[in-house]
């Protein structure tokens, strides 16, 4: 269940309550696609980088090594040691992204394994099914994620069929949790908006979804290809038809000026691969802008990847070693640099948190806006 404390305009203040734990929100979700996190960080390291909420893929954890065989060792959570939130992404992305070939029917998606080739079908149900096998706190609705740009009539009947087969979802998800031998009886399920970069099909659709009163309501399908301003255009446009009282995610956004112009937007959650991804290419997110461990003049900079950052690594390393880690390709590299980019996203959100607590958000916002995505200048 959500719970608005407060409001600064758009920008929202809240608490998501799930039988795994309190999320507090805006909040950001550490990206453990296959229930690992690239770069050597497990689900115990996670708590020290004050992650609140997991994110595992129902798709990659579907094709290895089997949501059956998770649900035989206890779920999610006991196959990771991860005790808090875990949303599991409905597999639609990847189904749209990896397979290259695929065939979409009323019924579902046919199309073969990215690993094996292996011929699979997915469709709203089984996507459930899944799901469930994993036991995850969060489960996501099966959609179609259409590439931007699209063409006006097929972003259309896409936004259609994905409410048809969010109906199908629902009806399942409610059968599944029902049974006696589900994993976790209150799993809850976000509805996902779609409707490409046409703000009358978003809206539509966000209208035709929220009458579900599902637990909670995503924006999908936006940062694959279209202009920022685009995004924040769509973000502006739905916002509005979204139930007040429900949590809303932002799926795969971003950077961390993309976090802030959500909130400003008033959206609560966020995930995002970049800060492990950039982080095992040596690109460190910092309070005064992004470092490339990569560049010679760090080569004896004996300073902390941030001074003004707590986390485990700056508390123990300097930028020189860390260079050091990369050039000689050792795996601590990743280790380090992945566990200092998650706990700079975490405590962004949390920091966030604490200016709209204080009525300060547009002090915060204004102070870092035009720095955080931005080269560091030392």
């Amino acid at each position: 269940m959500y719970k608005l404390i407060k409001n600064c305009k758009n920008a929202r203040l809240g608490e998501f309550e799930t039988v795994h734990g309190t999320i507090k929100t805006p909040g950001f979700m550490n990206v453990a696609t296959v229930a690992a996190i690239k770069g050597g960080v497990s689900a115990l390291d996670l708590k020290d980088i004050n992650c609140q909420v997991m994110l595992c893929n129902t798709y990659h954890l579907h094709v290895r090594t089997g949501d059956e065989k998770i649900k035989e060792l206890g779920g999610l959570h006991e196959f990771t040691r991860w005790n808090g939130p875990i949303l599991t992404d409905s597999g639609g992305f990847q189904v749209f992204s990896l397979a290259k070939l695929r065939n979409i029917k009323e019924e579902g998606v046919y199309f073969n394994s990215h690993i094996d080739g292996r011929a699979i079908f997915m469709g709203p149900e089984e996507s459930m099914r899944i799901q469930s096998n994993l036991g995850s706190t969060i489960a996501m609705a099966f959609d179609e994620c259409v590439e931007n740009p699209a063409k006006y009539d097929y972003a259309k009947l896409s936004c259609e069929r994905t409410t048809r087969w969010l109906y199908r979802c629902k009806e399942e998800h409610d059968k599944l949790n029902a049974l006696h031998n589900t994993i976790n009886k209150k799993q809850l399920l976000f509805g996902i908006n779609q409707g490409c970069t046409y703000d009358d099909l978003r809206i539509k659709h966000m209208q035709e979804i929220a009458k579900l009163d599902l637990d909670g309501y995503a924006i999908g399908g936006l940062a694959v290809g279209e202009p920022t301003e685009e995004m924040y255009r769509v973000i502006s446009a739905v916002e509005p038809y979204m139930p007040k009282n429900k949590i809303r995610y932002l799926k795969g956004v971003g950077t961390p000026c993309n976090i802030l112009e959500g909130v400003k937007r008033g959206v609560d959650l966020f995930d995002c691969v970049m800060p492990s991804r950039n982080a095992r290419h040596g690109h460190m997110f910092t309070w005064k802008g992004i470092i490339n461990l990569n560049n010679a003049k760090y080569e004896l900079d004996s300073r902390p990847l941030d001074e003004n950052c707590d986390c485990p690594v700056c508390k123990n390393f300097s930028r020189a070693y860390l260079r050091h880690l990369i050039k000689a390709k050792e795996v601590l590299a990743l280790r380090l640099c992945v566990m200092h980019n998650l706990y700079f996203y975490n405590s962004l959100t949390e920091k966030i948190r604490d200016s709209l607590e204080k009525d300060s958000f547009d002090d915060f916002y204004k102070r870092y806006i035009d720095v955080l995505d931005k080269r560091c200048p030392d």
